[in-house]
């Protein structure tokens, strides 16, 4: 892929109007998927090289919505995001039906890393892949070097530390000096280690991402783009993960559609 047209494309001043809604109890932006791609790209360069605080950016989902209701902590840390974009398809839907200001389209974590891949490289945006088993892990560095020609990683290292070791993890995320730092540890994991270490770690944005590496990898399959776009992602992850997910489909789909409804009117 060419340089320029990878290159991000200029977006109309009201598409890239940051606003939020909320979707059962969570401020959501309404920015589209590509308009986050862009903000990403030109932002965080910029934070990093003027020393500004990381920019926090979460995910909401079915999952994150029942979270933030029934846990203290989870909803004290997702408070503290600076935006939150909806990576499930039922929070585009939720503000579709119950909102004057629609989210624009789907921003799952992973089409917002995958998309972004070429454009990082265009414009010498340096990630750090935080998370996952290690051999997933140097497996997704490797998979995204070797397709996006030009893409240089600050560096990687795999989701398991101890306590004991943070301080050593932190100095090593800022010794590599990474425009974006992503890390995928799941959730409530991911939000508070976030915002423990903001003020320490020297990054442009921080990204929270899940499963994503396992996704880059192919250990985790994608469901086919009709049930992507039908809202049914989480039926394909449940039947092909049962028993890592199926309980917490079960048990947070109905409470997130209950919260939904409560929460209807903002």
């Amino acid at each position: 892929m060419s340089a320029e047209r990878a290159l991000p494309q200029p977006f109309p001043a009201a598409e890239m109007q940051e606003k939020n809604v909320v979707v059962g109890g969570v401020p959501v932006s309404t920015l589209s998927l590509d308009a986050l791609i862009t903000k990403m790209v030109r932002e965080a360069p910029l934070r990093r090289m003027q020393q500004e605080t990381p920019l926090l950016v979460f995910d909401c989902n079915g999952q994150g919505l029942s979270m933030n209701a029934i846990d203290p902590q989870f909803r004290a840390d997702l408070a503290q995001a600076d935006l939150i974009h909806a990576d499930g398809q039922i929070i585009v839907k939720a503000s579709r039906w119950f909102s004057k200001t629609p989210i624009a389209d789907r921003s799952s974590t992973t089409d917002m890393f995958i998309d972004s891949l070429p454009r990082a490289a265009a414009q010498d945006v340096r990630y750090y892949l935080l998370g996952g088993e290690e051999k997933v892990n140097a497996e997704c560095a490797r998979r995204v070097t070797e397709q996006t020609p030009g893409l240089k990683l600050a560096g990687r290292r795999n989701g398991f530390w101890k306590a004991e070791d943070e301080d050593a993890l932190i100095e090593e995320i800022n010794a590599a000096a990474p425009d974006v730092l992503w890390v995928g540890t799941g959730k409530p994991r991911e939000q508070a280690f976030c915002v423990r270490n903001r003020d320490r770690i020297k990054a442009g944005w921080i990204v929270t991402c899940g499963g994503l590496f396992n996704y880059v990898t192919g250990d985790y399959p994608r469901a086919p783009m009709w049930m992507q776009n039908a809202g049914l992602e989480w039926l394909h992850r449940m039947a092909t993960r049962p028993r890592q997910l199926a309980w917490r489909y079960i048990t947070t789909n109905p409470h997130a559609l209950w919260l939904i409804w409560k929460h209807r009117h903002g």
